[in-house]
């Protein structure tokens, strides 16, 4: 099943982003060290001094990223691009210390060399740097930006002054005043601000160094070459114009990147990288190299919503081909009887300890990795996605029902097989629906046709009056021993 269809609304406005991006970045990182090296030359997060909650740090980080969607062209998340970055991301976020944020990566199809990331996760990457670099050197970059996530560097302490700054700024908006002219080209330029420069992302040579060390060992960890990122750095800086102007003014250097990434790697056991790209990264970069990427100045210009198809950009929007999974077996995607447990962002619930967490189109997605495809089909698992209501009433039943319209709409060849039922999930009431489809999985090695699938839909309310909506999928085959799985998940299953 593909959700990319499905229209799960979040209809905040353009000033309410604003707005809340002006209170989280009222404290933009300061100078003192946010890291300790513990005996082992481990870099461990000194996070004393944030003035924003991780809920809070989440919460700013999506409203502000449906905000770049709006404006910018940001790739399909089935791109075979952004699906390969999503999985690289996914490789070094497992091997990040601290919070577990909810992090998401997408791709910008814009030209110039640059990436940033958000409160509380979002990570977006241009085009143009997984055009320069090599592997190893993309690793770094997302290492990087992970590691400014991780550190919280936007959500730190400020002086007096930065603080009067912001509630001039916060009044100006107010006023109706900023929101006019700077938003969509400091978007592009991947400064995020508001006003005359008042309030950025710019982060500190200090806040950089400490990236560095812990994108470094992030990157050793997930059996990347550290030295990389340093190395790339040195590269944009040499290039000058050329692409490297807008990455390094962004990320301003901390000093010899090289020597102090090459001092904290070398009380690490000695290991070897590989010194060639795999050649997924080959397949994916012949596909980037080939696609169109946008300047700071036209994306600036552009007028309208961004049409992107699933593979590139610049052209009309199309249904992604759902790419099909050509051998998997129940003994692949078995559950464990042993269970995690997530526990984050309003939400917890058990899972099966074998199958993985990830992030998924600004959800979460809990699966076995044989039971996803490698641009996003999904054929086994949880995705688990919020909402707000589009009807007037907000009413649970209505919303349900609409969102199980979207998803057969979205889903060729799929329907509504029983629903609405009612249920208990914790003591609040839900709404779900039983659906049918075509899975991703063929029916046989060789084969064209698909095995049917089945869809269990689950809508919860949260307490703010939000909506929580659950799909849990397996083929028909596997749906009934899979079942008891997707139970014991939503007795689990509990929102705030």
């Amino acid at each position: 099943m593909k959700l990319n269809e499905v229209r799960l609304r979040c209809p905040d406005s353009f000033r309410a982003v604003a707005l809340a991006l002006v209170l989280s970045l009222a404290f933009p990182a300061a100078t003192a060290q946010h890291i300790r090296q513990d005996a082992d030359g481990r870099v461990v997060p000194e996070l004393s001094g944030v003035r924003l909650s991780p809920q809070e740090q989440i919460k700013l980080g999506q409203k502000t990223a449906a905000e770049v969607y709006k404006q910018m062209p940001v790739l399909s998340d089935s791109s075979p691009v952004s699906s390969f970055v999503q999985r690289m991301g996914a490789r070094l976020v497992e091997k990040a210390p601290g919070t577990r944020w909810p992090f998401e990566f997408h791709v910008i199809a814009q030209k110039e060399i640059n990436a940033f990331a958000l409160p509380g996760g979002p990570i977006f990457v241009n085009l143009g740097s997984i055009q320069a670099a090599d592997e190893d050197e993309l690793a770094g970059v997302m290492a990087h930006e992970i590691s400014h996530v991780v550190l919280q560097h936007t959500a730190r302490d400020a002086g007096k002054q930065q603080t009067t700054q912001t509630l001039g700024a916060l009044g100006a908006i107010i006023a109706g005043v900023v929101l006019g002219n700077g938003m969509a080209g400091n978007l592009a330029s991947g400064a995020i601000q508001l006003g005359a420069g008042a309030i950025s992302m710019s982060y500190s040579r200090s806040d950089e160094s400490e990236a560095d060390l812990l994108g470094a060992q992030i990157m050793y960890d997930a059996g990347y070459n550290p030295y990389a990122l340093a190395e790339f750095f040195q590269k944009l800086a040499q290039q000058g114009g050329s692409g490297g102007v807008q990455f390094l003014s962004d990320h301003p250097n901390p000093g010899n990147r090289a020597e102090n990434v090459r001092k904290a790697i070398q009380r690490f056991p000695q290991k070897s990288y590989p010194r060639k790209d795999s050649a997924e990264f080959v397949a994916m970069k012949r596909t980037a190299d080939s696609m169109q990427a946008y300047t700071a100045q036209q994306i600036a210009n552009h007028k309208g919503p961004w049409n992107l198809a699933a593979g590139g950009a610049n052209s009309t929007p199309t249904s992604a081909t759902t790419e099909f999974i050509d051998t998997v077996s129940y003994e692949q995607v078995r559950p464990s009887s042993s269970w995690s447990q997530f526990r984050q962002s309003g939400l917890a619930f058990d899972y099966p300890a074998n199958w993985e967490l990830s992030s998924y189109q600004g959800g979460i997605l809990v699966a076995p990795p044989a039971g996803v495809s490698s641009n996003g089909a999904i054929a086994y698992g949880l995705s688990i996605r919020a909402t707000k209501s589009g009807s007037t009433s907000g009413n649970l039943r209505e919303l349900a029902s609409e969102l199980a319209g979207d998803i057969v709409k979205g889903n060729p060849g799929m329907k509504i097989l029983g629903g609405p039922n009612r249920l208990q999930v914790n003591g609040a009431e839900a709404i779900a629906y039983d659906l049918v489809g075509n899975s991703p999985v063929r029916a046989s090695r060789g084969r064209k046709d698909m095995l049917r699938e089945r869809d269990w839909l689950v809508t919860v309310p949260r307490e703010d009056g939000s909506i929580v909506a659950l799909i849990f999928t397996a083929p028909n085959r596997d749906y009934a021993e899979m079942k008891q799985t997707f139970q014991t998940m939503l007795r689990s299953f509990q929102v705030q």
